[in-house]
């Protein structure tokens, strides 16, 4: 299918590994322009050595630096616009579930875990609104969150907030710039297996309890792939799903038990 992505230009937060960087390489591989992102220099380098091809060239900008900071994610969103012209569609794959358990947190525990987990993403939406409105034809937001953000789960309680907070923020930003032509979903992952990923180290640890765990908990019983998110991301970026916004996908092996 022709997801008419083709000379579209898409940020990509967070995109130097894991389910960013899928996402990037299928953006590219639809004939998207595709902005890289991360705070890690070497780890941005690796990524857009690693993508990079002839079929590519002039298609790929790496910009390094921290995203959490609304200074970094403006003066990342003007070399954008001053590469490419516009910018049609914002991948916001930001944040980290590493935490504290239980439930007496100190407040820095939950301000750090909301500003990686969820000001990080607005910051990114107000940052790239501006420039998608200019866009005639309209463009969209696509926020990556978690299943913690849709039920009760044993994640730590500020990072599960954080998350639920980002989906209800991504409906209600769907409906107050719909009439801009601007669509905005979330997907919400589950167990998603990438090499120096959380389960990755998870599962070397303790495979055995590991596998326990998916079969007692996600119908599927395995972990997800980096391509199953990144197969969804490229739709949902695309025209192909031009009726489809304020909507959250969950893409668990049928774990949760939302309806």
């Amino acid at each position: 299918m022709d997801l008419g992505l083709k000379n579209k230009v898409v940020f990509v937060a967070g995109s130097s590994r894991g389910i960013g960087l899928a996402i990037a390489a299928e953006l590219l591989s639809e004939g998207a322009s595709v902005v890289l992102t991360g705070r890690d220099e070497a780890s941005l380098t690796n990524a857009h050595t690693g993508l990079e091809t002839a079929q590519c060239h002039g298609r790929l900008l790496s910009i390094s630096g921290d995203l959490l900071n609304p200074a970094v994610a403006d003066a990342a969103f003007a070399r954008v616009t001053e590469k490419y012209g516009a910018i049609d569609h914002l991948v916001a794959n930001i944040g980290t579930g590493s935490g504290q358990s239980g439930w007496a947190l100190p407040d820095t525990e939950w301000h750090r875990l909301f500003a990686a987990n969820f000001f990080a993403s607005v910051h990114l939406a107000q940052a790239a609104v501006p420039r998608l409105i200019l866009n005639p034809e309209g463009g969209s937001i696509l926020f990556i969150s978690s299943i913690v953000g849709l039920e009760a789960t044993a994640a730590p309680l500020p990072y599960s907030a954080a998350k639920a907070a980002l989906l209800n923020y991504s409906k209600n930003l769907s409906r107050a710039l719909a009439p801009h032509k601007i669509r905005v979903n979330s997907i919400a992952p589950g167990n998603i297996l990438f090499e120096g990923g959380s389960w990755d180290g998870r599962r070397a640890a303790a495979p055995q309890q590991v596998q326990q765990m998916l079969d007692a908990e996600v119908p599927q019983k395995r972990f997800g792939s980096t391509r199953d998110i990144a197969a969804l991301a490229a739709f949902l970026c695309s025209t192909a799903s031009g009726f489809t916004t304020g909507a959250c996908f969950a893409v668990d092996g049928g774990q949760t038990n939302r309806i």
